[in-house]
């Protein structure tokens, strides 16, 4: 008897689903697309109306055949990609190489490996979305316009191997932009006073807030003097006191943004390496005799929505591990913003049973802390607000108001097992007042502390918070964001410190051009705008067709505008003092995907690379001799000695420039929101010391 043949895209996804499914299943992978537009030509027609040319991706013949085969003696075949535009792509394309009729129901879909979720799929085959497919095609037949034509230009009036995209550009342009921000930025002097004033039930902090009712600001030391004599006399005496109770609401679940993100903050994964492990956390993973298992639902998803049956598993939960007070009045479902495809949900675990403790000897280390944070959110998303006690006490002298405001958690509800990171420029919440003092209690000043302050200018992206920035513009999609970041990362058009993202020379050069020449390739708006027609595409209002002939006739007009007019761009790099020794030339310093580093001229006669020793004003610990900063294979910053491999001291941390007083041993410089201090590495010795700004 034939068998009934389902094809998925990876083999870890077909391993998980065959478990799930009888003898009369067949299970095969096609290792994600098999077709595509050929690389060695742009494979648009667009001289007759923009035709993409579609072949058979080299070196996947053996495996279509295997497939054909398979589909040949299959008593129906079953395409089971990813629920997304990419997946409905791939089972159009994977139906014409297997001859199958699209008129037939061959397309299944799934948002989570369960077998309730299988089941469900099989018994509801659909026609190919034909809608989706125009909406995938429409953003290839973009970006292969935009990249085969523009990055040529680029080669010939620039630097062989540049390339420009429809929506990395715009990434790299908001890079420099922010770039352009801090260097622009002049700061501007303010001052802050705040009183430490003593109650009947203790001493607290007051700041000034107001003069006569309006806000006040101080911008010089002179205004700062004027403000301490006025007060020098005057009698503190606590005008209001105010307690409130506050609801704090849990936040929705993961979609992939705000997953890319809080893992960025709270784990320091990349958005690239999030969602590798959330593919396999996705995909299945083996839990001993359990076999394979998707742990979660699909990861590139923009909505929040949650399925009724999670919803009920999440309730049983709450109410067993921990009280009814901890499970709101009603299930909670979150909105969506935009227009997110609510027939997707959000990323949650597939069970909330499968407690991240319950996975720890099935799970690599960064596979559980990205099942924990999922599993966490997901939870704490279903569960009771938490109730704040706020207490805001306002105190008067002079005509001047201070105010003191604390916070106190009197019910933790969803705090119980999850709490939103910070970004490091967040302010955090206030600490602890006493709710003892009474309205008109006067008081006594222990002291007025003034303090000079700078405005500062806005932060340095990191990738989580490119990401952000680029969904809030409405640039990219779920699908997008981490290739996006990969691909301007590895072409060296933005380079990462810590965590800090920066343009380089190239970006920087490569943003002018094309805002001269090609603005709309770079506009936020334009860009964002294209995104949206490609919604309409997906849901059937606007031919696909239609938005590539508005694209285009534009951008050929600027193509051959800047042919005419672009001059070629002389990129001069900087020679350095180090002496190649394959063939005596001075070497330059080239920009690479993990940063700086040495590069013969004489290429390509001499490829002579090595790493470029950047010194770090520190001694080596072991041989006195500088340390370097130096990068892993993955590109990860480490701190080594100069002289390697004669010494080979390494360190992830910075070694502080002075031994520990304690025990003599290595101290390490460590940084927080709070500065900077030094920690000695003896684990039995734990000296510790905040370090002075001036210090170092």
């Amino acid at each position: 008897m034939a068998k009934t043949l389902v094809i998925v895209e990876s083999p870890a996804k077909a391993k998980s689903i065959s478990k799930f499914l009888s003898s009369n299943y067949t299970v095969k992978a096609s290792m994600g697309h098999l077709r595509d537009l050929p690389k060695s030509q742009m494979g648009v027609d667009v001289d007759n109306d923009f035709e993409p040319k579609y072949i058979a991706i080299r070196g996947r013949g053996d495996l279509i055949k295997e497939l054909r085969a398979a589909a040949k003696n299959a008593s129906r075949v079953l395409l089971a990609s990813d629920p997304d535009r990419e997946g409905e792509a791939i089972a159009w394309h994977l139906g014409h190489l297997l001859g199958l009729d699209l008129t037939e129901k061959c397309r299944i879909e799934f948002h989570e490996i369960t077998k309730p979720a299988i089941t469900a799929a099989i018994k509801q085959p659909r026609q190919i979305d034909s809608s989706r497919v125009d909406a995938q095609q429409a953003r290839r037949v973009l970006d292969r316009l935009v990249g085969y034509q523009l990055s040529p230009l680029l080669w010939r009036k620039v630097k062989k191997g540049l390339s420009a995209g429809r929506v990395q550009s715009v990434a790299v342009r908001l890079v420099c932009d922010r770039e352009e921000e801090i260097t622009n930025f002049i700061p501007e002097e303010y001052w802050s006073l705040t009183a430490s004033l003593a109650s009947a039930g203790g001493v607290f902090s007051a700041k000034l807030v107001k003069k006569q009712n309006q806000k006040i600001t101080i911008a010089s030391e002179e205004e700062m003097k004027k403000v301490l004599e006025d007060l020098e006399s005057q009698s503190f005496q606590v005008q209001e006191v105010r307690t409130k109770e506050k609801k704090k609401q849990p936040s929705p679940p993961f979609i992939t943004s705000s997953l890319q993100q809080e893992a960025h903050r709270k784990l320091n994964m990349s958005p690239k390496r999030t969602m590798m492990l959330a593919q396999q956390l996705y995909e299945g993973i083996e839990l001993g005799k359990s076999g394979s298992i998707g742990l979660i639902t699909y990861m590139r998803t923009d909505s929040v929505r949650i399925s009724e049956i999670a919803q009920e598993e999440a309730k049983e939960f709450i109410l067993d591990q921990y009280s009814a007070d901890y499970y709101p009045p009603e299930p909670r479902q979150f909105k969506s913003k935009g227009r997110a495809q609510e027939a997707h949900e959000a990323i949650r675990p597939t069970s909330v049973l499968r407690t991240p403790d319950s996975l720890k000897e099935f799970l690599s280390r960064d596979q559980l802390r990205l099942y924990r944070l999922v599993w966490e959110r997901f939870l704490a998303s279903q569960m009771s607000a938490a109730l704040v006690d706020t207490l805001t006490v306002e105190v008067e002298a002079g005509g001047y108001l201070f105010r003191a405001n604390a916070s106190t958690v009197r019910f933790q509800g969803y705090l119980a097992v999850y709490e939103e990171a910070q970004d490091e420029n967040e302010e955090q919440q206030e600490g602890a007042l006493s709710a003892n003092i009474q309205a008109n209690e006067m008081l006594s000043v222990v002291n007025l502390q003034e303090k000079q302050h700078f405005t500062e200018p806005p932060p340095k992206y990191t990738e989580a918070s490119l990401v952000r920035k680029m969904e809030e513009e409405g640039i990219g999609r779920p699908s997008t964001y981490a290739p996006t970041i990969e691909t301007i990362l590895s072409r060296g058009y933005v380079a990462k410190e810590g965590k800090q993202l920066s343009p380089t020379e190239l970006g920087d050069i490569i943003v002018t051009i094309l805002k001269e020449y090609f603005p709309e390739i770079v506009d936020l708006e334009f860009t964002a705008n294209l995104e949206m027609k490609l919604d309409d595409i997906e849901e059937g209002t606007l031919p696909w067709k239609n938005v590539i002939r508005d694209f285009y006739g534009p951008f050929a007009v600027s193509l051959e505008e800047a042919e005419q007019r672009m001059d070629k761009v002389q990129i001069e790099d900087k020679v350095s003092d180090e002496i190649c020794e394959n063939c005596g030339r001075n070497m330059v310093i080239k920009m690479g995907r993990y940063g700086k580093f040495l590069a013969c001229p004489g290429f390509p006669e001499c490829r002579n690379t090595k790493p470029l020793l950047e010194e770090v004003g520190t001694k080596c610990p072991n041989c006195g001799n500088p340390l370097v900063i130096r990068r892993s294979k993955k590109g990860r910053k480490f701190y080594g000695c100069s002289s390697y491999p004669e010494c080979e001291f390494v360190s992830w941390e910075l070694p502080a420039s002075e031994p520990c007083p304690k025990c003599g041993g290595l101290m390490v410089v460590k940084t927080s929101k709070q500065g900077k201090r030094y920690a000695c590495t003896n684990t039995e010795c734990r000296y510790d010391r905040q370090v002075e700004e001036q210090a170092e």
